[in-house]
């Protein structure tokens, strides 16, 4: 509804008539806003004692009040009550709606007389109760959102007046229409779900004054190095510039959507007032909320431990979001027996809604070390928590044990089948056993009730494999009531006395694979959850997690919600979570945490879609289920909105055709001739799948949000082992390579995408092709000492100058993005040095596999992440940092670190043994060598393993690069005899 466009109005008022006395003098009120939205009263007077706080141009609203007719203050005669009052009305509001009819009040004049005995008036009064004398419509705008303020139009417009102030009428009238009354408007003014924070102008200006200043300057250098060519080393000028000019346009691709961050928060009393709390559309206060569909993703139990998928169920389980409108999917892509059977238990969800636990995963809630006892009420706490921790440390020993037991029951049932068929080869010959006959006994994998798995066995066979097997769906907890129910004083020896102890429902999926068929990895995976729970569930919103990420915060469903449903809701695709890691070494060696992206980064501007954690419309990628995600319909500027109290209905129970509808869907042959993973769901071709799926749904038009809680929503764990990290890097960059050569490549979007949204995805997409240009710029410090030549022909003031303008504005700029995005000066420093240790490494190799799969036609597998358990030897948590696993993303880097290593020994021997020793420029030229090397320091702390025990394949490998190294050199640049015998201490030889 478009906002009313008077600027100045009426509201009429009246009451009793009087005799008529002297009119009074008119006095000059003001109002001011309060916190809560109502206007308040004052005088002239008090207006000089409102603190600055409050006094804002729109919160002061000049009234012309005529004191009220009163025994004590009688007004003038009145006219006949047919007169009307002059001005016009607000907003045409009908006379019908007023308490009494306006009255037109005039004074006689004394003596005199004008006809038919009514006397001449010599002046006419409104005595109107309230006259808006103001003229601004920007009164009417909200001071913290500048939005029309509806409130207090509905209030003008359809409020009744009496005397003295201003008051609803009684008559408590529902609009069926809205869903709203004009108590509603009274007792819980309309409030936004969300806001936005902005960053501190004395902060952000700063930070774009100086980005642009560094662009400028970075124009004036590269032009000036372009104009200044260095004659002797043309070589080295051209490899330098080349590198410089890449630099700067990756630098600009990173920055720009840098350029105007914002911030987010969620109001959780607001989400609760409007879909909990009971009114005439909901009276028993149910909750009006959407439904969620949590999946919850997982391939190798080797690699991915059970006990920690298992703790990340727990932890969704027991979240704060109303259990019937809550269900959890967990796909095992890898269909193995050992994740189906290590399923978590229900005695913790109670527990944690009992004494409201923070984190509601239980290792991490035990491994805290913190006061227990802090905020907690009730008396039996400690009974509890004691009781708890020692069931859980036993279900830990049950998992850990698990594999055991299911070889353990597989080898028994094997051994019966064997026996079976041994005794039935004796009853076929007459009870003697051939003894040339073999017997052949396919080794099954067996469930607790003796009946074949269908899905992966421990000895592969037909159908029978990870990418060869039927396709699985159990409901392992049904759909709960609709109402709560209560435990009982002794629920597994603990008093769950009023606790509700349902569940959500979960179920374990597991699609079927088979050979012939492209399973398209984790999207697929994706796509097969996101038709089950269409079927079963039908959420209106997807979360998905990884195995290892666990919710942190229990609300954190709810902040989501608050952006999906607030008012323009509907236009958002996704809200991004931010990841946060447990389990990382104090010093972040290798930039795990990652704080300067997922904080600094463009993605707060919420350009992108990157990695998991994400709340994602249904209907964004399926077109089903779009009623339920819109916003409430509880405003008049909510377009395309729901009624109150729609989704209270509860959900029906599973039945069998149901589940055998939903076990179609998951099966390989489903999505042949379809438009999965093009247009519908997961967008396949990249083992980026969120980022290209984030990059489609922006290129339509959606919108999303980069969501960061004040408690981290959810955490999980990260590699901490050098080669694990650089495997997972690599598998990224990979992905962004294929995005890169692909119709998806943000070149190629439609005009939907914002410009400095399509620089980000570009920007995403082409990081990995700045490894070719920083692999040569980190050989260029030691080429330099190796033929003594620079990359400029002279240090000239010039270009003194322009490099000290550019790494200056390079370091304001750094400080300022450490304050606005409040990450730490070592957290950055860490960042950088990955950078450098990436780029060397996996991101070269990425381009080079990207490469020969776009030209040869050739894909090269990535290897699989295994995250770090922290449970390793001798009981140190890390122990995996320092373990050194051999791979071949180690060479180009342990060649970068010897290069100039041995290039600064040449260079300082060169230097001592010339005639005139060059000091200066062997410190300029050395400068450049130790930066490449602080930058390669973590790398070199990491081949060095456990206590400076380096591997002997480190050694090998050094030995050999830096005799090669010594040998090019001396084959390029061989020392040169000189004919003459020296004298005054020269020597015979130089380099």
């Amino acid at each position: 509804m478009a906002a009313p466009t008077r600027q100045s109005s009426s509201v009429e008022g009246g009451g009793p008539r009087y005799p008529p006395p002297s009119p009074p003098q008119s006095s000059v009120k003001f109002t001011r806003r309060t916190s809560s939205g109502r206007f308040v009263s004052l005088s002239r007077d008090d207006e000089l004692d409102v603190p600055g706080d409050y006094s804002t141009q729109n919160d002061y609203i000049n009234y012309t009040v005529l004191m009220p007719p009163t025994p004590d203050n009688q007004p003038g005669g009145a006219e006949a009550s047919g007169d009307k009052a002059d001005g016009p009305a607000l907003y045409n509001a009908p006379s019908s709606r007023l308490r009494s009819d306006s009255r037109r009040i005039g004074v006689q004049g004394g003596g005199s007389g004008d006809g038919g005995g009514g006397g001449k008036r010599d002046g006419k009064l409104d005595r109107r109760m309230s006259v808006i004398k103001n003229n601004d419509k920007s009164m009417l705008l909200r001071s913290h959102t500048q939005d029309f303020d509806h409130n207090r139009w509905l209030f003008e417009s359809k409020g009744k007046y009496g005397i003295g102030n201003a008051f609803w009428q009684n008559d408590d009238s529902f609009d069926h229409d809205t869903g709203m009354s004009m108590q509603d408007f009274i007792d819980k003014p309309w409030k936004p779900l969300t806001r936005k924070i902005q960053v501190s102008p004395g902060v952000i200006s700063p930070y774009r004054v100086l980005i642009v200043l560094r662009m400028i300057a970075l124009g004036f250098y590269l032009t000036w190095r372009i104009q200044n060519p260095n004659q002797d080393a043309m070589w080295l000028w051209g490899l330098s510039l080349v590198c410089e000019i890449w630099f700067s346009f990756s630098w600009l691709l990173d920055i720009l959507p840098k350029f105007n961050p914002i911030d987010r928060a969620a109001d959780l009393v607001a989400l609760k007032d409007k879909f909990e709390t009971p009114s005439q559309a909901n009276p028993n206060g149910r909750s009006d909320l959407p439904g969620v569909d949590v999946f919850i993703t997982t391939v190798d139990p080797e690699k991915e431990p059970p006990l920690v998928t298992a703790n990340t169920i727990l932890s969704i389980l027991a979240v704060e979001y109303p259990i019937e409108k809550l269900s959890i999917y967990i796909s095992d892509d890898g269909g193995a027996i050992l994740t189906f059977e290590s399923m978590a238990e229900a005695v913790w969800v109670p527990f944690c809604r009992k004494h409201n636990i923070e984190p509601r995963n239980p290792d991490s809630y035990f491994s805290q070390k913190m006061d227990r006892t802090k905020n907690k009420k009730r008396p039996d706490f400690v009974k509890d928590r004691r009781w708890i921790k020692r069931e859980y440390d036993e279900f830990k020993v049950r998992i850990n044990g698990l594999p055991d037991v299911i070889r353990k029951r597989c080898d028994k049932y094997n051994k019966d089948e064997e026996l079976k068929e041994k005794k039935l080869i004796r009853d076929q010959n007459d009870g003697v056993l051939p003894p040339d006959h073999k017997i052949n006994v396919t080794k099954a994998t067996w469930m607790a009730d003796g009946t074949h798995w269908p899905g992966m066995w421990y000895n592969p066979t037909a159908d029978h494999s990870k990418e060869d097997h039927a396709g699985i769906l159990q409901i392992m907890s049904k759909v709960p009531d609709n109402d709560p129910v209560m435990g009982g004083p002794d629920e597994g020896r603990l008093d769950f006395t009023g606790i509700d102890t349902r569940l959500p429902m979960f179920a374990y999926v597991s699609r079927e694979k088979r050979k012939c068929y492209d399973h398209n990895k984790k999207a697929g995976a994706m796509n097969a959850l996101v038709r089950a729970s269409a079927i079963l569930s039908n959420g209106a919103f997807i979360l998905n997690v990884d195995y290892d990420h666990y919710i942190y915060n229990s609300m954190a469903i709810r902040e989501g919600m608050c952006y999906m449903i607030d008012r323009g809701g509907d236009r958002v695709c996704f809200i991004q979570f931010p990841q946060r890691f447990d389990g990382i070494d104090p010093s972040d060696r290798y930039a795990n945490h990652n704080t300067v992206f997922y904080d600094g980064s463009s993605l707060r501007r919420n350009w992108m879609h990157v990695q998991t954690i994400c709340t994602l419309r249904f209907s964004s990628t399926t077109r089903a289920n779009e009623y339920q995600g819109r916003p409430l319909a509880d405003h008049f500027s909510v377009k395309n909105g729901r009624h109150p109290g729609a989704l209270i209905i509860p959900r029906p129970p599973l039945d069998a055709h149901t589940v055998a509808e939903a076990v179609a869907v998951i099966s390989c042959w489903y999505e042949e001739n379809t438009e999965w993973g093009d247009r519908i769901g997961w967008i396949y071709g990249s083992a980026r799948e969120d980022v290209l799926t984030g990059y489609r749904m922006h290129n339509r038009g959606w919108r999303s949000v980069y969501c960061i809680t004040k408690r981290d929503a959810f955490r999980g764990t990260a590699p901490i082992n050098l080669t694990d990290r650089l495997h997972q890097v690599l598998r990224w960059a990979i992905g962004s390579v294929e995005i890169f050569f692909s119709r998806n490549n943000p070149i190629l979007a439609s005009p939907r995408l914002k410009f400095l949204q399509r620089l980000a995805y570009l920007n995403i997409a082409m990081y990995p092709f700045s490894s070719i240009f920083l692999v040569v710029y980190c050989f260029l410090p030691a080429l330099s000492l190796f033929t003594g030549e620079f990359i400029v022909q002279s240090l000239d003031i010039v270009f003194l100058f322009y490099v000290f303008i550019i790494v200056l504005a390079l370091t304001l700029i750094s400080l300022l993005e450490v304050k606005w995005s409040g990450i730490g000066l070592e957290e950055w420093w860490r960042n950088e040095q990955f950078w450098v240790i990436g780029g060397t490494s996996a991101h070269l190799v990425a381009v080079l596999q990207g490469l020969l799969k776009i030209i040869v036609g050739i894909e090269i597998k990535s290897e699989s992440t295994s995250q770090s358990t922290g449970k390793n030897e001798e009981d140190d948590i890390y122990a995996d940092l320092h373990a050194v696993k051999w791979t071949g993303l180690f060479i180009m880097p342990l060649i970068i670190i010897i290069v100039n290593l041995v290039a600064l020994v040449i260079g300082f021997a060169t230097t001592v043994y010339s005639v005139i020793p060059q000091w200066s420029k062997l410190f300029r030229q050395s400068f450049f060598c130790f930066w490449v090397l602080a930058h390669m320091y973590p790398f070199a702390k990491g081949l060095m393993g456990r206590k400076g025990k380096v591997p002997t394949i480190i050694y090998v490998w050094a030995g050999l690069i830096s005799i090669t190294v010594s040998l090019l050199y001396i084959v390029i640049k061989p020392p040169q005899g000189d004919s003459k015998a020296p004298t005054d201490g020269d020597v015979n030889f130089k380099f």
